[in-house]
């Protein structure tokens, strides 16, 4: 084994030497056929000497030297599964950093290295698996080439396994992914590859393949190939069954009504077509154990958006969620399973009866994305069953540069008298077209898109524009971005919280690198945002200074100075809290200060801190927000966001003292068994919400869960509602 090792390294490193001279060495994946015990003790033969990748280089806090703690890692692979071995060297004995034993751990304030996959060779989408010194795994999926630390989901769940060991001096990984697990073309012959490891005592993180540190460290632009000893072939189905049974009870006081213990199965199906797309099922969804959202003061004239936690809409979600813009999304899966109760005319929960998704590669080049959602008719909500269509294609050109097209469609099913499946006059749809630039080196980055709404009886100014560009270099940064949206654009299944505007944005920072031993980075930015419309002319403008500092212990502060202007073009109450509101036509011009720290995250003891004070309408504002945490050992972290707004408006405005608080306690008692209780006291709405869950995992990737949630009114503590539900789920592999 090791002679053939040995003689594929060399006539491959030959090879590529003769190919180009300075061309950064590859990764070897050799084919064994002997049995690999998954035990963190790599004293398997195929963990021989040869074939290790090393040579880290440094990330943060320097992008031009070699990491001080070494890492190496090696790839084998049979018909069934990749191996991975990964040895974590030291500078001297020391403690690791985890923040819990839960699965799927992030940030950087765990020690842990990761494994990125871009099993097409597009540079644009991967597969992450990531493991800590204490055998926690995780598994993400990575979209837009990793430009930002949003493109990685860690929502998406799958069977593999690894185990670590610590040593004196090092700690080591042993993993096994099964095939089946990821998508790949048969018969490959090389994917891009990389690995990054996070260092929480030397404060340091560094890559195999390196990457520019004005980069995100998961970017896929940079990485290097996996050469397989012999073709890839997938060999085993994928089809896993994830069936759930679950109880509910609840009592709600306002309204006076209850429900007894009401019992409710269902289930998820993932079915592998091909080597490379994948069928997702559910049937009679349930999305009890998912964690509230956190909530937020509200003084904007606008909806808040709060993004997506239920997992049937998170994996791959990526195929449909990167379309559009942050204030035009064409779609927004939280809109599916939400409607208006026609009694209330407040927005409830509509159930869904059952879903599809057809999702992944068609061929090296082209990505498909198809989605089918149907929600149940609620007579006593006078509530119509809706169904949601969507369709995401993309097209790879150049070199990591893609063309999308999305298709958006809501149909409402007919009434009971009406011939027909569905309401021929109650639809909302949407059309699409975008275009994806990410150049080779990572330095341009941008896009541009047309999107059209459709609806019975409207066809002016249904269209939304944009035109958007990014530049990032080691020093510069500066984007320009152009937004245009019709003053009936009406995407129903999206999320635009307000219409018939256009928006200019270019902003631009330089970033200065000193030699220091406690500063990493510094530099100023200037961010202009200016909003108008044909009628109305200028409507919104702001105009924020700012200086930030990034220090080597990973510590940040940022000194800003914003320049406002606003036209109310309809009443608004500043406090948005039921006071008298300023009149529309009415325009303010106001200033504000703000200081923003966040300090080591690698600390037991960690917050961020935010203040701003200045004008506010036609008064003051003093705020301050800030997050808090403690960490004891891996087993108990316990954190409070803080947030408080004194607002002065005189007369006949309200003066407010707006009030969140939200502790959480989040409890790890081993690997498998999980306590999390989140507390929220919010003044603005009067409201205290409890939510606490249990989770038990028994079985790889199968949970048994616990949630009761409660709402009183904070001030007396009388109830508002309760509920307690029991959940089972398996997840069984066919």
């Amino acid at each position: 084994m090791r002679i053939s090792q040995t003689i594929i390294l060399f006539g491959s490193l030959l090879l590529c030497s003769a190919a180009y001279s300075q061309q950064a060495p590859n990764a070897f994946a050799f084919k064994t056929s002997e049995p690999i015990v998954l035990d963190g003790i790599l004293d398997e033969e195929i963990w021989g000497p040869e074939g290790w990748n090393s040579n880290f280089t440094q990330y943060f806090p320097s992008d031009t030297s070699q990491a001080q703690a070494q890492s190496r890692v090696k790839i084998a692979f049979d018909d069934q599964n990749i191996y991975i071995a990964a040895v974590m060297e030291n500078t001297g004995p020391r403690k690791y950093v985890s923040t819990s034993l839960r699965r799927d751990y992030r940030g950087e304030q765990n020690d842990g290295i990761s494994f990125v996959f871009d099993t097409f060779n597009d540079k644009t989408n991967a597969f992450q698996f990531g493991v800590n010194p204490y055998g926690v795994q995780r598994e993400a999926l990575l979209a837009n080439g990793g430009a930002r630390g949003d493109d990685l989901n860690l929502a998406w769940d799958n069977k593999w396994y690894a185990k670590a060991t610590i040593f004196e001096n090092h700690s080591q990984v042993e993993a096994i992914i099964p095939l089946s697990t990821l998508r790949f073309q048969d018969g490959a012959q090389n994917w891009n590859v990389n690995f990054y490891r996070i260092d929480s005592h030397l404060g340091e993180r560094s890559t195999w393949a390196p990457i520019p540190r004005n980069f995100s460290i998961i970017s896929t632009a940079f990485s290097r190939k996996l050469i397989f000893e012999e073709p890839l072939r997938k060999k085993s189905a994928n089809v896993s069954i994830i069936p759930y049974v679950a109880g509910r009870t609840s009592k709600n006081y306002l309204e006076g009504t209850s429900e007894n213990m009401t019992p409710a199965v269902g289930g998820d199906a993932k079915i592998g077509i091909g080597p490379a797309l994948n069928l997702d099922l559910t049937f009679n969804p349930d999305f009890s154990q998912v964690e509230v959202d956190q909530q937020v003061t509200n003084l904007d004239r606008f909806e808040i958006f709060f993004p997506e936690r239920r997992q049937f809409f998170l994996e791959n979600g990526d195929l449909f969620a990167s379309f559009g813009h942050p204030l035009a999304r064409p779609f927004f899966s939280r809109r599916i399973g939400v409607d208006r109760d026609e009694n209330t005319g407040q927005n409830v929960q509509n159930k869904i009866i059952y879903g599809a998704r057809l999702s992944g590669k068609i061929t090296d080049d082209w990505r498909v994305g198809l989605m089918n959602m149907q929600t149940a008719n609620d007579e006593q909500a006078g509530i119509n069953g809706k169904n949601f269509s969507v369709l995401a294609l993309q097209k790879k050109v150049f070199n990591r540069s893609n063309i999308g097209l999305i298709v958006v469609d809501r149909e409402s099913l007919a009434a009971e008298n009406e011939q027909g499946l569905f309401n021929p006059d109650d639809y909302n749809r949407l059309v699409g077209l975008e275009y994806n630039l990410a150049s080779a080196d990572n330095r341009w980055t941008g896009k541009a898109f047309y999107h059209r709404t459709f609806e019975k009886g409207v066809s002016d100014e249904t269209g939304t524009f944009n035109a958007y560009i990014l530049y990032n270099d080691l020093h510069w940064n500066w984007s320009f971005s152009y937004l245009d949206i019709g003053e009936n654009y009406n995407p129903e299944v999206g999320f635009t919280p307000r219409t018939d505007y256009k928006r200019l944005n270019p902003d631009l920072s330089y970033s200065f690198f000193p030699k220091s031993k406690y500063i990493n980075r510094h530099g100023p930015k200037i961010d202009f945002e200016y909003l108008w419309n044909d009628g109305l002319g200028m409507t919104d403008r702001d105009i924020e200074l700012s200086y930030e500092i990034r220090f080597q212990s990973l510590a940040q502060l940022t000194f800003s100075n914003t320049y406002s202007y606003v036209y109310l073009f309809s009443p608004f109450d500043p406090t948005r809290t039921g006071g008298e509101r300023l009149a529309a036509g009415t325009d303010y011009s106001t200033q504000r200060f703000g200081i923003d720290f966040r300090s080591n995250p690698r600390l037991p003891f960690n917050f961020s801190l935010r203040s701003e004070f200045g004008e506010y309408f036609t008064g003051n504002i003093a705020s301050i927000r800030s997050e808090m945490a403690i960490r004891m050992g891996y087993t108990a972290n316990i954190s409070m966001n803080f947030s408080y707004n004194q607002i002065r408006l005189p007369e006949p405005q309200n003066d407010a003292n707006l009030l969140l608080v939200g502790p959480r306690i989040d409890l790890t008692f081993s690997k498998n068994l999980f306590w999390t209780t989140f507390i929220q006291y919010n003044n603005q709405i009067d409201n205290l919400n409890i939510n606490t869950r249990l989770q038990w995992r028994y079985a790889p990737v199968s949970d048994f869960f616990v949630v009761y949630t409660d709402n009183y009114f904070p001030g007396d503590f009388i109830p508002k509602q309760r509920s307690l539900v029991l959940k089972l789920n398996y997840w069984l592999n066919m």
